[in-house]
């Protein structure tokens, strides 16, 4: 392609600012189709929104079925040169919201502000990459890294049934933006998230009568309590390790001494070195109760996404794109997951590049639209560069 053809960043970003009527819009519509995770059935309306978007501006769009989930959406060129780069535009069109909730939390656009249930995370993020796309149609630009875009429809849930589509991808691309909503009011874009880990760990000890004879037995609620104190020193802040014991059950009734017992355990760390050594930690967990054992099951969903030389290049790169629109961005670590974290391990991924806004699964979700617009402008730009330097830079997959 001959970058002297390429629009400037003033004009993309004019251009874009004449696109908020169609921002509102597709965002109006789908946030008024319902999104729920765990309805399946749910994403048919709001992926065809999707795929008819893609479709008009000449991309060839499969529609994915799901095994438990409600299906994933793949859009590409219909016309890609053989060998080409490529990049991907990766994220969800599902939401945490139950069916039901545009009754009591509806679709709102009051000046600069959007409100409504998936408005910010990440329903915003999907709209900015169908604008970004429709203003390099509109300019007449074909990047010379070609775009192509994944969507699933359980990123809310782990992405247990995307998750290998995602892996088989992300190796083929030069690089990865992720359309999750930026961080907090300011809109730092997430160059580093943490590994997350789901633990249960179960005790198992000796029921016996609690009055007549308490010495027989061996309570799994006791040894519990020395677990959990266990559990909670692995915490250490300064490094951004967390670790919490969320939920705890077990025993049978009052009068019997406990023959079982269940913590069930999140724990957050910023680096992969960290995961190996809490994880170990978990696993070596030892009783401090004669009479009673311990089980340890679940591990770690997502890896770390860690700052890369990939990565790092990366963020160099929208920084440098960002100052020719005005903006001066900045970075944040993410305590949550995203789909980014799998792809960091194979190419570049950049992470926040999503709605500008606030409330993530909560009742204030909302986007601001000037911002956003601002940052489908910085998207357009991503995709009109070359391709980044040598795989010899890139993050090493694990």
């Amino acid at each position: 392609m001959n970058r002297n053809l390429q629009p400037a960043a003033s004009e993309i970003l004019r251009y874009l600012q004449s696109r908020r009527g169609k921002m509102l819009w597709l965002l109006r519509r789908m946030t008024q189709a319902e999104s729920p995770s765990d309805v399946p059935a749910a994403q048919v309306e709001i992926r065809e929104i999707i795929a008819g978007e893609f479709e008009r501006l000449g991309f060839r769009v499969r529609r994915i079925p799901g095994r438990s989930s409600g299906g994933m959406l793949f859009a590409r060129p219909a016309k890609k040169p053989r060998g080409a780069p490529a990049q991907l535009l990766l994220g969800h069109f599902d939401t945490v919201w139950p069916l039901g909730t545009l009754a009591e939390m509806p679709f709102a656009a009051n000046g600069d502000t959007v409100h409504g249930p998936g408005v910010y995370d990440m329903k915003g993020g999907v709209a900015q990459a169908v604008l970004a796309l429709e203003t390099l149609h509109h300019f007449g630009v074909e990047p010379a890294v070609a775009p192509h875009v994944f969507l699933n429809s359980d990123e809310e849930l782990g992405s247990r049934d995307s998750r290998r589509y995602i892996e088989m991808l992300a190796p083929c691309m030069d690089r990865v933006f992720v359309l999750e909503p930026s961080l907090g009011p300011a809109g730092l874009l997430k160059t580093a998230r943490k590994a997350i880990g789901r633990f249960t760990v179960t005790v198992h000890g000796e029921a016996a009568h609690a009055g007549l004879d308490p010495g027989a037995g061996a309570s799994a609620i006791l040894e519990l309590s020395h677990v959990i104190q266990s559990l909670f020193g692995m915490n250490d802040l300064s490094r951004g390790v967390t670790v919490n014991v969320g939920t705890i059950d077990g025993g049978l009734r009052p009068n019997v001494i406990a023959p079982h017992s269940r913590a069930v355990v999140d724990v957050r760390v910023a680096t992969h070195e960290d995961q190996q050594r809490v994880e170990a930690a978990i696993r070596s967990l030892q009783p401090a109760i004669a009479g009673t054992a311990l089980s340890v099951e679940g591990g770690f969903g997502r890896p770390a996404m860690e700052h890369t030389p990939a990565n790092r290049a990366l963020w160099q790169l929208a920084c440098r794109l960002g100052s020719e629109l005005g903006l001066d961005l900045e970075e944040a670590l993410a305590g949550g997951g995203s789909d980014g974290s799998i792809t960091s391990q194979f190419t570049a991924t950049l992470d926040g590049m999503g709605a500008v806004g606030d409330g993530a699964h909560a009742r204030h979700e909302h986007l601001r639209i000037q911002a956003s617009m601002e940052r489908a402008a910085l998207l357009a730009l991503l995709l009109m560069a070359p391709p980044l330097a040598a795989a010899s830079a890139r993050g090493t997959p694990r």
